[in-house]
């Protein structure tokens, strides 16, 4: 059982961050580029976070195109996150891209407060 879960709460069709892809590929992930979608974001963050992490962390994609759990409804309504929206174990963070070194940052953050 994972340790720390990911969860990535975005739209089908939506890019991974505010940024454009471009070539500095800030956000650390490189098999994604250059479509800028979340979709693959996930995916190149997901084989990242395993090939690092193993069994500790699972991504968790949450997709709100037709139905939106209460939860994220009651995040959405409280403190207006951009979106994608990057909870690490139902944490909110301030993140609001895919970005592989501020979620393993938050990652780290949270296996050692376990």
């Amino acid at each position: 059982m994972a340790e720390v879960i990911v969860e990535i709460v975005g739209l089908m069709e939506s890019d991974c961050g505010p940024f454009p892809c471009d070539e500095t590929r800030s956000c650390g992930l490189e098999t994604c580029y250059p479509s800028n979608r979340l979709m693959d974001a996930i995916g190149a963050l997901r084989d990242e976070l395993l090939a690092e992490y193993g069994d500790k962390v699972e991504v968790k994609m949450t997709l709100i195109d037709e139905e939106m759990p209460d939860y994220v409804r009651e995040i959405i309504e409280e403190r207006h996150p951009p979106i994608p929206i990057i909870l690490v174990n139902g944490r909110l963070t301030s993140i609001g891209r895919v970005s592989l070194g501020l979620i393993k940052e938050e990652i780290d953050y949270a296996l050692e407060e376990s």
